[in-house]
């Protein structure tokens, strides 16, 4: 096949893969596999130079440890430090000897068991942190010691890749002066980078970025990163170590998020192209020929790295029901793992098919990371939650305030700041143990409790209350709140934060007249002003604006009164729709025949 016919295949196999394991929330690098497994020779054999694929894809991985190297800013790792050479040390040092341990005793050469013990000890950072991310789970008191944890582990690749060639079968026979000198060359070309980093590239960049052409910038960005990756591997070291390098030397300097940005687009493809080219390489027959050996490899991974995990962190002071779901979510295998395990069998450390088995261990680990959190959540932190004691709602020491804040988050300490100012007595609840804590060392006067619970309410004086300001971020909550204050204080006027149209309409159901959708007005203001940079008045903007809320308003009350069914919804959207465009062509037209008729009252005066 030629060139071009295996670019296309490589893209097709991406579009297709890529969007639907997203759409099931799966990770990328398992769709990027999963391409590559179906593209390759144990597959559909539509490719199979898988050499040649390789060495075109390594350069994705030297991308992707100087984009990790720019990141990596003095700042930011001194802010958590702690964590970092902390728990992350005791992490990678004790999941590695524990995982030698066995491998050895399992049968593997001590090179190779080494290299499979610290390769499995690395997690999927971009897995784990966007699962993270999607659970909001991320400034968590397991989600900041998981994101030190990974930030090590993307530390520690960098040593164990400037020694991967040193445990290879040509590094063992060599003698002990080819060593020594081999080692010399590779400190002195670190320090050469060292001193380029700081008196040459910055220079370069810089006369670079004066021409003012982007291209000629990328180009810059690239042949640094391909120069130093190159000067590192004439020496016998990694490429990968050589990119991290320069890119912890650009760090600090102005043109980091430049070089990020111009870097991004060929590190996203051509690290697509080397996991596509791993799972070219994934045997999965193997997976049919020996499912129990790999199950129980799998699940004999998840348990020790999760038991490690959860032990360090019981050590370094972390609650049990915070060590439980930071030792699940790192629990699985790492994308390192397979540019070690590749690397590892050029290197002749190990041999291809052990390589392969543990690329589907991996693989079968981070595919399951998803259900093993879901199922966590849903079994074992009912748990704690049940053996903890809870504690008690607050006791509210001045019931006679005029307004109440039920939620105490970006709404209602704005709100709250606002009424401060103007030295109106308000009391504000919060259901968050949290966000309590959090919010009082800045000096807030906030009560822990339950704004959905009658008995708060009328503790806190809703019955003597003029003003409730409905301001919880969640819907279901925020929906029996209204209902109950609805019910048992019709006296109190309702200023509700609408999350969406939908809470909107269900907050209109309950009698809510004064709403506030959550982000409706600050788009409207941004619409007036993109049209008054367009040209149009003020006058003409604001017309354009109340025009537009006024016929919405109308929309959402007609799709309050069509209720769930679809098609009416349908059908009001596009009627209005075609209200609306109606309107404002009446305008366009109206405004036309006024200067048409200004302009002949002119010409005749």
């Amino acid at each position: 096949m030629t060139l071009t016919g295996q670019i296309a295949v490589f893209l097709g196999a991406t579009v297709l893969a890529v969007p639907l394991f997203r759409r099931l929330r799966l990770s990328s690098i398992l769709a990027y596999l999963a391409a590559g497994v179906a593209i390759g020779p144990f597959g559909l054999a539509v490719i199979d130079d898988i050499e040649g694929v390789m060495h075109l894809a390594e350069f994705g991985v030297v991308l992707l440890l100087f984009v990790i190297g720019l990141e990596l800013q003095p700042s930011r790792l001194r802010a958590l430090r702690r964590s970092i050479f902390g728990l992350g040390v005791l992490q990678v040092a004790s999941t590695t000897v524990v995982l030698t341990f066995i491998a050895h005793l399992l049968g593997l050469p001590m090179n190779a068991a080494f290299v499979t013990g610290f390769a499995l000890s690395l997690s999927s950072t971009p897995l784990v942190l966007q699962l993270l991310a999607e659970r909001h789970e991320l400034n968590t008191k397991h989600g900041r010691p998981a994101f030190a944890i990974l930030l090590f582990q993307d530390i520690a690749v960098m040593p164990m890749l400037a020694v991967l060639p040193m445990l290879g079968a040509t590094g063992a026979t060599q003698s002990l002066g080819a060593t020594l000198l081999g080692t010399a060359k590779g400190l002195g070309v670190l320090a050469l980078l060292v001193f380029g980093g700081r008196y040459v590239l910055r220079p370069l960049l810089r006369f670079v970025a004066e021409t003012k052409v982007s291209e000629v910038f990328t180009a810059a960005a690239l042949l640094v990163v391909i120069g130093t990756a190159l000067l590192v591997n004439a020496v016998g070291m990694s490429m990968a170590l050589g990119a991290f390098v320069a890119g912890l030397l650009l760090a600090e300097s102005e043109y980091r998020h430049e070089l990020e940005a111009d870097i991004e687009p060929f590190k996203g493809l051509l690290l697509g192209l080397f996991f596509i080219s791993v799972g070219m390489t994934t045997n999965i027959s193997l997976l049919l020929e020996r499912p129990l050996l790999i199950a129980s490899l799998v699940v004999g991974l998840l348990a020790i790295k999760a038991f490690l995990l959860w032990g360090l962190a019981r050590l370094g002071g972390i609650p049990s029901r915070h060590a439980s779901p930071l030792a699940v979510s790192l629990a699985q295998g790492g994308e390192f793992g397979f540019v070690l395990f590749a690397l590892a069998v050029s290197y002749g450390i190990m041999e291809q098919p052990l390589a392969q088995m543990l690329v589907i261990v991996v693989t079968i680990s981070m595919a399951m990371t998803p259900l093993v959190i879901k199922l966590h959540a849903a079994f074992i932190e009912p748990m704690y939650n049940k053996s903890e004691p809870q504690r008690d709602f607050d006791t509210i020491d001045d019931p006679n305030s005029r307004v109440l804040i039920a939620g105490f988050g970006r709404v209602g300490q704005v709100v709250a700041r606002v009424l401060r100012m103007r030295h109106i007595s308000f009391t504000a609840l919060e259901s968050s143990v949290a966000q309590v804590d959090f919010v009082r060392r800045f000096g807030n006067k906030v009560y822990y409790g339950d704004p959905s619970r009658l008995e708060l309410l009328q503790a806190a004086g809703a019955g003597r209350a003029e003003i409730f300001v409905l301001a919880m971020d969640d819907i279901e909550a925020s929906v029996r709140t209204a209902e109950l204050i609805q019910k048992h204080f019709p006296h109190l006027k309702v200023f509700a934060r609408a999350r969406n149209r939908q809470h909107a309409i269900r907050l209109m159901d309950l009698g809510v007249r004064y709403f506030m959708r959550e982000t409706y007005y600050s788009s409207l203001d941004m619409a007036q002003n993109t049209l008054e940079a367009l040209g149009l008045s003020r006058t003409e903007a604001l017309e354009s604006i109340r025009r537009f809320d006024a016929h919405d308003r109308k929309l959402l009350e007609q799709q309050r009164q069509a209720g769930d069914d679809e098609q009416k919804l349908i059908q009001s959207s596009q009627q209005a729709a075609r209200e609306l465009e109606g309107l404002f062509e009446e305008d366009v037209r109206g405004s036309e025949s006024n200067g048409a008729e200004r302009e002949k009252t002119q010409a005749t005066a």
